[in-house]
């Protein structure tokens, strides 16, 4: 959450634990246009310095100023109810009650907080959104974007990130309805789930689950027994093993949706009977086969895969439109931090 410049071609780098992907969004007129994208394993073992550097490579990008995102458990995210102050006196308000949620020491810490529009239960209240990452961690990353040559103009976190794509695929679709409805948006990444509750355009609640594709490889490769790369292409494409592959996956996907119902259960118990209308996934993991209808089946309520690049304006002469297309499950991460290059990008 660091300030971005007027400049209007923003480069979204998703760092992800086995691939980098990354998505370059222009201002044109009214529009976003994707002007660049690519995406690169990072091979077990290897360094991911190397994955960027040969991502960028391969990819002709406009710009280096990029945005990137942390996650994990050295970030937390709150969502606080305070005594309603002043904007100008937010931030030291927040920094005051701070200890009280943050497990780290302060001085361990990046902290950064916006009020939301929601506003508090009481007269006299705000609610605030505090978020929180150990200092190592954005050093970290800000290390390897620069290694790579790259400019770090923005550092967010994966599931505002997710939540900025949802709302520029609305506004890209003109989905009204969106102002009024609360969903849950579940991005299943390769070592971890992000479960990011929003009501319209704010979000609500987030909470990590450690569990993802990586797991179902492994539960496929044990059920199947087969070795690593095979039980990872049968999980993506099963082929005429749906049926082995289903009963092997069942237990790692009951367990992830048993987790997630968990959370919207915790969201829906502290809103006075607000209820999560839809949930959405998203991420490589979410293409697991029969995962979506087993976890409708779980959640009761429509469940549903949603593209990030809908409705997404491509340069076709640099981006290979039919590639990004394939792969948007993955890229929900990557847009939404490549969006905040649009005029009043939002969070």
């Amino acid at each position: 959450m660091v300030f971005i410049s007027k400049r209007r071609t923003l480069l979204g780098v998703d760092v992800g634990s086995d691939s980098i992907k990354a998505i370059e969004l222009t201002q044109q007129s009214d529009e976003l246009v994707c002007t660049g994208y690519g995406q690169v394993e990072i091979p077990r073992g290897a360094d991911p310095a190397d994955a960027l550097s040969d991502l960028l490579k391969a990819c002709d990008f406009q710009t280096k100023r990029c945005a990137t995102s942390v996650s994990g458990r050295s970030v937390i995210v709150r969502f606080l109810p305070m005594v309603d102050v002043p904007e100008a006196n937010l931030h030291s308000a927040v920094r005051f009650e701070a200890d009280k949620y943050i497990p780290f020491d302060l001085d361990e810490v990046q902290i950064d907080c916006m009020k939301l529009a929601s506003g508090g239960t009481k007269e006299g209240e705000m609610k605030v959104l505090l978020v929180a990452s150990k200092k190592d961690v954005i050093e970290s990353r800000i290390k390897l974007l620069k290694s790579a040559g790259l400019e770090p103009a923005l550092i967010d976190v994966d599931p505002f990130a997710v939540g900025n794509a949802f709302e520029f695929v609305a506004r890209s679709n003109s989905d009204t309805s969106l102002g009024s409805r609360v969903s849950a948006l579940i991005d299943i990444g390769a070592a971890k789930t992000t479960v990011t509750v929003v009501k319209g355009h704010e979000p609500r609640f987030t909470r990590e689950v450690y569990l993802g594709g990586e797991d179902f490889a492994v539960a496929v490769g044990k059920g199947l027994g087969v070795e690593p790369a095979a039980a990872e292409s049968l999980k993506r494409d099963p082929g005429d093993r749906l049926e082995d592959v289903t009963k092997a996956l069942s237990h790692s996907v009951d367990e992830l949706a048993n987790e997630v119902q968990l959370s919207l259960d915790y969201y829906e118990d502290r809103q006075d009977g607000e209820r999560v209308e839809n949930v959405y996934l998203s991420g490589g993991g979410s293409r697991t086969p029969q995962l979506e209808q087993v976890l409708e089946r779980t959640f009761e309520r429509t469940t549903t895969h949603w593209s990030p690049v809908s409705g997404l304006s491509v340069d076709g002469d640099v981006v290979d439109a039919e590639m990004l297309t394939e792969n948007s499950a993955q890229l929900a991460v990557a847009v939404g931090l490549a969006s905040r290059a649009r005029k009043g990008g939002s969070r």
